[in-house]
């Protein structure tokens, strides 16, 4: 146990205490006196994958809203094969690939 316990010391990847993952579950605890309003199960269900994926966003430093705007702008017409562009981290990366270099150093 003690091994698994100290496995930070060897592995600098892993953070010393859980406050990002704290921090994460601070918007579920706040909200959840009003998701006893949902209304049935699948609006609760569908309010936990909005949040989700609201969090996943947020977790690759990319803004919820933007990014919820152009998926749902997109996703009809894009080819099966290429969805996983509009993964957070992939969506980030081509648009920062997209943007011109001036921008890029500002």
């Amino acid at each position: 146990r003690w091994a698994d316990f100290a496995r930070f010391i060897d592995d600098g990847r892993i953070c010393l205490s859980n406050n990002a993952a704290e921090r994460a579950l601070r918007g579920i605890a706040l909200g959840r006196r009003n998701w006893t309003f949902a209304g049935s199960q699948r609006g609760a269900d569908r309010a936990a994958v909005m949040l989700t994926l609201i969090t996943t966003a947020r977790l690759n430093d990319v803004d919820p809203k933007a990014w919820l705007a152009d998926v749902l702008a997109r996703i009809a017409d894009l080819p099966t094969s290429r969805l996983h562009e509009l993964l957070p981290w992939h969506w980030k990366r081509l648009r920062e690939a997209d943007k011109p270099a001036d921008q890029q150093a500002a």
